[in-house]
């Protein structure tokens, strides 16, 4: 690993000749930044405990006792739950605050308030558009509906402003001194960003104008062959053996076509390695007779991580687990009987509609051979440079014009809005809040009722051997490729009318199979009577967890631990036989024989220190940014096919078109396409030892990277020695990966927990913990977590606090 902390600030010398109090262009005052009694030197920790013992917080109620533990999880121990969370929000504020203050500026819009750059702001202005920060302001409204709930978000909100009332210059993160800013109170508006943020992670993908180009560009007989709704080898989240008796609400295609306008540049789309993983194992398969759960979200890598955890215990709540800093409820964790976990359910949530102006004023837009009146909200920018900028954005009852002529739009016919069940007022954070109190399935149900999005797969477990998997969320009843590609916002036969019920979703409770399962694959086959569509379904993690717990009996949590960190390349055992029968190997040169031994030798485990996964890697790659270097031509936005229609058109179709290279002016058969990828790929892993050295193997060649949130080098860890890569069970690839891996016992006489996470609860570069987990993780060594109703007299204490009221 290559870790750089505070020795770059000597870099930081007086050579730009200015005045040290004065901020230059990025360049922070220096006389602040280098003061060694409140510049960045304070930030530095001494190895130990730097925690006060005591210390005393004005709004408390009463005494608060925090244990620490090695991890430096605070273990919340308070009389009342107002205490509790009070508690929390001064805690995280501690550990993360800037970290928070990015996430607020980030759902809100306002990151180019403090950093001057075109394309922050324009970042800026998509978050606005998009809805987030009118999102956020509805979703905290939606709260003050659950009186208990809102007494939690408000009381964490004044921990978190007690702790930043307490703080000089000297104490604030080391980010905003290089940033040169200052924190802003915290408000419980801002305690609600975890919503927007997840749903824009989660449920904001989607390729309708990129689908409609395609369909434009094909034909419909071409797009289907190329972005086929289901394959072949379907494992999905619901076993296929599940019975529906229900009569659904109908939904029946129009006779109408869809507008195909094409659209040359579209906005940013979450990271598509975002995902998950969890399972759980019934008592008929573990060797305790106890209900075993596991749960890891795939997420971007960063330092500070995306996760905080913590133990709150008021005396009635005894909850563990994670949760975004900011945010008050426990996301992923456990409590005294019952565990849960999620993964991402792919299920489109967006759909865009091509929205008709009356006029350039854009007071009016046809809908149902009516004009309807717009709403206009003017939004203001304040600029890290000083100036203010304006964005006017159009709504109409579809949702926010995103696309027009002045925001990714070059002509008057791209008028786009987007309608996204994001929007839709949530009790998503009701939900959660049940959940984490709940004590057995039907509270747990219950809780699901609420549970809006971003749609997910909740794994259950409890004490009493239950286990089960709800794909809660709120979905549109949608006729067949309603949604999937751009539609006509002024035809009512287009719009959403009805919301599939509760008690049609999807679900399942302690199958004879003995597990349930997810892995961001597709919910279910076609037996189920509603249409279910996404664009970006996982194809090989979820088999691979399926064929394992298939064959295993009598398991123990470090099972649940193997499996999650299982490095088993499943589109390699399924691909790389069928590349390698093409290599015309008569004419191999003594370096081309060894390329082709050490992938044929391989057992497809994309282990740390082997070289195999590194050389079939940069074969895929260029394999399958040649077969498509069509697309390379086209100057509209098109998604290529993915790598599973990739597989399976080689191996299914032996005159495949776009095998045949434009680079050159023969036409190459899927022979000649493999035997030339396949030499191009040992000429750049030639290249690639030439410049990074001799070492190849896996984990040096794709160079896992921790990247610091404001992607600062110095505050990122790399080449971390993992394993694993997307699409694998471990899918730890190059900026993404496992963010949090727990695996939970339901013991009657006690919850035993395990856990994990790629960095630490100080965000604090200078701390000599920042980033201390990261080895553990890579190495799949978990930390033991400490649980109970009173943890007081524990050995694996290492710390305790006492907060005394003002």
């Amino acid at each position: 690993m290559k870790t750089f902390r505070f020795v770059f600030f000597v870099s930081l010398t007086i050579a730009f000749g200015a005045s040290l109090n004065t901020k230059i262009g990025s360049i922070p005052p220096l006389g602040k930044l280098l003061s060694p009694f409140e510049g960045f030197w304070q930030n530095a920790e001494e190895p130990g405990i730097n925690y006060l013992e005591e210390l005393s917080i004005k709004g408390l109620h009463s005494t608060v006792k925090v244990y620490y533990d090695e991890m430096r999880i605070p273990h919340i121990y308070a009389d009342n739950e107002h205490d509790l969370h009070m508690v929390q929000g001064y805690l995280t504020a501690r550990d993360r605050l800037w970290q928070m203050d990015f996430f607020a500026r980030l759902v809100l819009g306002r990151l180019s308030e403090v950093i001057d750059n075109p394309a922050i702001l324009d970042f800026d202005k998509m978050n606005r558009r998009i809805g987030l920060k009118r999102m956020t302001i509805e979703f905290y409204e939606k709260t003050k509906s659950s009186p208990e709930l809102h007494a939690v978000i408000n009381a964490y909100s004044d921990g978190v402003n007690a702790y930043i009332d307490k703080m000089g210059y000297g104490d604030y993160p080391v980010e905003f001194k290089l940033m040169d800013y200052e924190p802003e109170d915290w408000t419980p508006l801002k305690t609600c960003l975890a919503y927007a943020m997840l749903s824009n992670t989660l449920s904001k993908g989607e390729s309708d104008l990129e689908n409609t180009n395609a369909l434009k560009l094909f034909g419909e007989d071409l797009f289907n062959i190329l972005y086929p709704e289901q394959l072949g080898n379907l494992d999905p989240v619901i076993r296929k053996t599940r019975k529906w008796d229900f009569n659904p609400i109908p939904a029946v295609k129009p006779d109408i076509e869809f507008p195909l306008i094409t659209t040359d540049a579209t906005i940013d789309k979450p990271h598509p390695l975002n995902g998950s993983n969890n399972f759980a194992v019934g008592p008929s398969k573990t060797k305790s007779g106890n209900v075993l759960l596991a749960n890891e979200p795939d997420l971007e890598l960063t330092l500070p991580s995306i996760w905080y955890a913590y133990h709150l215990n008021d005396g009635n709540k005894n909850v563990m687990g994670v949760t975004v800093p900011g945010t008050p409820i426990m996301l992923i964790g456990f409590n005294d009987s019952i565990s849960w976990g999620v993964t991402n359910s792919p299920r489109d949530q967006v759909d865009w509609y091509s929205v008709e102006f009356r006029d350039d004023k854009r007071d009016e837009y046809l809908y149902n051979n009516q004009w309807f009146k717009t709403e206009k909200k003017i939004e203001e920018f304040k600029l890290a440079n000083g100036k203010t900028v304006y964005d006017t954005i159009i709504y109409t009852h579809h949702g926010p014009v995103v696309y027009d002529r002045n925001y990714k739009g070059d002509n008057k016919k791209r008028n786009y809005a987007m309608k996204w069940i994001a929007h839709f007022p949530s009790t998503t954070f009701d939900a959660m809040y049940d959940i984490n109190k709940a004590s057995n399935y039907d509270q747990f149900v219950n809780a699901m009722k609420k549970f809006q999005g971003p749609p997910q797969n909740f794994i259950f477990g409890a004490s009493n051997g239950d286990i089960a998997l709800w794909l809660p969320g709120k979905f549109p009843v949608k006729w067949k490729e309603q949604g999937k590609f751009l539609m006509d916002g002024s035809s009512i036969d287009h719009e959403w009318k009805k919301f599939i019920p509760f008690d049609h979703y999807l679900y399942d409770k302690n199958p004879e199979q003995g597990y349930l399962t997810s892995a961001n694959q597709h919910p279910v086959d076609s037996i189920y009577p509603y249409y279910v569509y996404d664009h970006n379904y996982e194809y090989y993690r979820g088999r691979r967890i399926n064929d394992r717990l298939r064959v295993l009996d009598n398991m123990l949590p470090k099972d649940m631990m193997k499996l999650q960190n299982d490095n088993y390349n499943y589109m390699a055992s399924e691909s790389l036989p069928m590349m390698l029968s093409y290599l015309d190997t008569s004419r191999f040169t003594t370096k081309e024989w060894n390329y082709f031994k050490t992938l044929n030798e391989w057992d497809y485990f994309n282990d740390p220190n082997l070289k195999a996964p590194s050389a079939y890697q940069l074969w895929w790659d260029i394999l399958y940014r040649n077969t498509w270097d069509e697309f390379d031509t086209i100057s509209i936005e098109v998604d290529r096919p993915n790598k599973y229609v990739t597989i399976d058109r080689f191996k299914n179709d032996s005159s495949f078109v776009f095998a045949d290279l434009l680079t050159t002016s023969t036409k190459e058969s899927t022979a000649d396409l493999m035997n030339i990828t396949f030499k191009n790929a040992l000429d750049s892993m030639e290249n690639w030892v030439k410049i990074h050295g001799e070492d190849n193997s896996w984990y040096k060649f794709k160079n896992t990277t921790v990247r610091h949130l404001a992607r600062l080098d110095p505050f990122s860890v790399s080449e971390v020695p993992v394993g694993g890569y997307g699409g694998i069970v471990n899918a730890a690839s190059k900026g993404h990966g496992p963010s949090w891996r727990m695996v939970v016992e339901l013991d009657p006489n006690g919850t035993k927990a395990w856990g994990v996470y790629p960095g630490s609860q100080t965000g604090n570069p200078g701390s000599p913990l920042y980033g201390h987990m990261i080895e553990n993780w890579a190495t799949a060594n978990y930390y033991e977590l400490l649980f109970g109703r009173d943890i007081s007299n524990s050995d694996k204490v290492i710390f305790t606090q006492t907060i005394e009221a003002k």
